[in-house]
């Protein structure tokens, strides 16, 4: 889970804890704002109530508890807080939009009075917390929307180091702050640029040390073919021909470590047919091909043809008999021949050098290009015994 997820997760559960927080408040102060009424002024309504045939009286109530007659155009848009009604008339108290005030209305047949009681510092409270409720929930999106603003970068970075990691070498993070990620920013594009420097001078060295091994490899085949020993001349073409072999499999090798992948489209009846092609395959009844399923697969056609190559080669220097089995379904491509079971496990084969003991064809570098490859491609070689067969697999899922 991405950390803008968890932050969105711990935002949505606190704007819930504060609207709870918030209700509950609310709730508290209604509870305040009806016992309010209850004890204090429904007291006041009913006292009017039972003397309102005594004028003097209830002038000196109205007087006592400072309370203010308005008339009914005054009263519109109220919220009623109590209301009760009484065998000859009613009393009611009422609340106007955000004002201060309580409104009480008594009637007792002919006779009304509607009287506006002073500012109540309870209903300001509320409508404050209320308000502070609001701005503490404001706050916090406002706090959420800086934080994802200031993770946002982490996108840039985390995209130019997948592409510095998949062989685009130019791969920079363009972010210039002083905080902990412009420091990261800043760290990678060094630590890129010194990577960058190391690999390209070793990808020079390498192609001239190519180059400087193809001449003398080139002359000295040249000069075999003035030997009139054909055993010596046989033994000199092999150790030539291994060298060149050699030669050209530790710059593909190194290559793996620094060029970038050309992506693109392609069916897996063509990668196999081009895998084939590479190998110039004489005997073609050697080979038993078999496409189930044609599933598309995106990755560097090229590399991937090696792949296949490197395992077919194998499978024809390790197998008792023929045909080999290549086998395209359920989105993998199987690579089968009979043979004995390895002596050891995958992940040795996999390692520069190292192969079977009983086959000298080769230098051990075949599987480990493989998983080279498969690696740069987010993919794993699998292996498996199975009906006296060796089958390697590579699963496209």
């Amino acid at each position: 889970m991405s950390i803008t997820k968890k932050i969105s997760i711990l935002f949505i559960i606190s704007l819930i804890l504060m609207s709870i927080i918030g209700y509950w408040i609310d709730s508290i102060n209604s509870q305040r704002i009806d016992s309010l009424i209850k004890d204090k002024y429904l007291k006041i309504a009913t006292e009017i109530y039972e003397n309102i045939d005594n004028t003097n009286l209830v002038n000196q109530i109205i007087k006592e508890y400072k309370l203010k007659p308005i008339t009914k155009n005054q009263t519109k848009e109220e919220k009623i807080l109590y209301s009760e009604a009484h065998t000859f008339g009613s009393i009611s108290i009422f609340h106007k939009g955000f004002d201060d005030e309580l409104i009480l209305h008594i009637k007792y047949l002919e006779d009304e009075y509607i009287l506006k009681t002073q500012d109540e510092k309870n209903l300001n409270e509320k409508f404050t917390l209320n308000t502070l409720v609001f701005l503490d929930v404001f706050v916090l999106f406002l706090i959420f929307l800086y934080i994802i603003k200031l993770l946002s970068p982490l996108k840039k970075i985390t995209k130019e180091i997948e592409s510095f990691s998949k062989g685009d070498l130019s791969a920079r993070i363009k972010i210039k702050s002083n905080d902990e990620i412009g420091i990261l920013a800043n760290t990678f594009n060094k630590m890129a640029t010194n990577l960058e420097e190391l690999i390209k001078t070793r990808e020079a060295l390498l192609r001239d040390i190519g180059h400087e091994l193809r001449t003398p490899i080139a002359k000295g085949k040249f000069a075999i073919e003035k030997i009139d020993d054909f055993s010596q001349k046989e033994l000199l073409k092999k150790i030539f021909s291994d060298l060149e072999i050699l030669t050209n499999e530790l710059i593909e090798l190194e290559k793996l470590n620094s060029s970038k992948l050309d992506i693109t489209k392609f069916s897996a009846e063509t990668l196999i047919l081009e895998a084939l092609d590479k190998l110039y395959i004489n005997d073609e009844t050697k080979i038993n091909l078999i496409i189930e399923d044609d599933f598309k697969i995106e990755g560097d056609l090229n590399y991937l043809c090696i792949t296949l190559k490197n395992l077919i080669d194998n499978a024809f220097k390790y197998a008792s008999s023929f045909p080999i089995n290549i086998k395209a379904k359920n989105q993998t491509i199987l690579v089968e021949n009979k043979g004995e079971k390895l002596s050891k496990e995958l992940e040795y084969y996999l390692k520069p050098f190292t192969q079977e003991l009983v086959q000298r064809n080769g230098f051990g570098l075949g599987l480990s290009i493989v998983d080279k490859i498969l690696n740069r491609h987010f993919l794993k070689l699998e292996y498996e015994y199975k009906n006296n067969s060796n089958i390697f697999k590579i699963n496209f899922k």
